[in-house]
């Protein structure tokens, strides 16, 4: 099959890339820079490998290759999660029933019985090159609830301080809007996303049962070209996937695995969809053959990302602005800083300088975000609590309605 690459406007034939791969740093090249890896696994590839055997789900010989794969990339890449699918696969046969269930409360026995054996067998391989795993079990409560997110964030953050690689599920067993949802929308395609996001992970690995994205369906036509590297995924590439069909064991197909891949991209994470039950596909991946499709950050996107690690890692914050609870809430919401929230400031600054943002908790200071502030602690002082239609009455200037844009804001903790 033909191999190609995909732009914004048109599928077009493919050039060699590798000089540019070099030296464009949103590229696959970048790859050999990733700290922090997610890999999605979905139902069909944990059945996929020695399906001919009884009892084959999960397939050992899968995991048995996945876990030496991951060990081998441990002493590069030192975050690495795992989200998979299979609880409801593994378990509906050992309930005897012969078809993955249909009704809601045979899913969640399944799930029950499943997500026991399925971990079972992560533990054992893995263990076998001294790696331990951790079960995460999170329901859709968790990932809308910012303060039942925020100890998940830390409990996967610990777990990755000791070396240890979260293995993360949705908690099917107690689910019933979710599990709908899931066949909806796809699997575990969204969970992994907004898991990558969270974390500020720099690769979201999905594992597919396909080679990555092609200009049509390779299974029934044979003039189907491979896309080694999206730019974008715009309306044209989303139409490509119109037909594409769940399979019978899980229930994600390649639509889902798009819509995961723009969420996770547009939260500042690239994506690589790659074919998992091929020999070895991961480490080829990691070692820079054309495997599956990457799609790459947006320039925009990796621009602003390389902007707020400055903010966070390198920049020194040059004094405080205070802001009150409302203030504090509309960040959570991605929002920007408006003068209305501010209380005050502390310390000089000028503007364009990064400033600690800092939540007033009786009498301590709390910093809950850094910044970049258009306006000096002057002038910020100046149009404290006042309506940001007011700033250039105030000041007889505006830089914009805002004191901090949300682009220029890291949230911290």
């Amino acid at each position: 099959m033909h191999k190609q690459k995909i732009s914004t406007q048109a599928i077009s034939a493919q050039k060699d890339s590798t000089q540019a791969s070099l030296t464009q740093p949103n590229t696959r090249a970048n790859l050999t820079n990733c700290k922090t890896l997610i890999i999605k696994i979905g139902s069909s590839i944990l059945a996929s490998q020695d399906s001919s055997k009884n009892h084959s789900f999960p397939s050992a010989d899968f995991i048995s290759s996945l876990a030496s794969q991951i060990a081998h990339l441990k002493s590069k890449i030192p975050n690495i999660i795992i989200v998979s699918s299979g609880a409801v696969a593994c378990g509906f046969k050992q309930l005897g029933l012969k078809s993955r269930p249909k009704d809601i409360v045979d899913k969640q026995a399944s799930a029950a019985i499943g997500q026991a054996r399925l971990m079972w067998e992560y533990q054992q391989a893995f263990s076998k090159h001294s790696l331990q795993v951790a079960q995460i079990l999170l329901t859709k409560d968790d990932l809308t609830s910012r303060k039942r997110f925020t100890h998940a964030h830390s409990c996967i953050m610990r777990l990755l301080h000791f070396g240890i690689i979260p293995i993360i599920n949705e908690n099917d067993t107690i689910l019933v809007d979710e599990l709908k949802y899931i066949e909806t929308f796809g699997d575990n395609d969204n969970l992994a996303a907004l898991v990558a996001g969270t974390i500020s992970a720099d690769l979201l690995l999905i594992l597919s049962d396909v080679d990555g994205l092609y200009s049509a369906n390779p299974a029934t036509n044979p003039d189907a070209r491979k896309i080694d590297e999206v730019e974008d995924i715009d309306e044209g590439v989303l139409a490509l996937t119109q037909s594409d069909d769940t399979n019978l064991v899980g229930t994600g197909g390649m639509s889902s695995k798009l819509l995961a891949t723009k969420k996770a991209l547009n939260m500042g994470c690239a994506v690589a969809i790659i074919k998992g039950n091929e020999e070895q596909s991961i480490t080829r991946f990691f070692g820079l053959e054309k495997v599956g499709t990457y799609f790459a950050l947006p320039k925009e996107i990796l621009a602003r990302k390389k902007k707020r690690f400055w903010i966070e890692s390198v920049a020194i914050p040059q004094g405080k602005i205070i802001i009150d609870l409302g203030a504090s809430q509309a960040l959570r919401r991605n929002k920007s800083l408006l003068p209305k929230g501010i209380l005050g400031v502390v310390g000089e600054f000028r503007s364009d300088e990064v400033v600690s943002i800092c939540l007033q908790e009786g009498e301590r200071l709390l910093e809950i975000a850094r910044g970049q502030s258009k306006y000096s602690a002057t002038e910020v002082a100046k149009i404290a609590r006042c309506d940001s239609r007011q700033i250039e009455g105030i000041l007889g200037k505006s830089r914009g309605d805002e004191v901090v844009h949300i682009d220029e804001i890291v949230l911290l903790g």
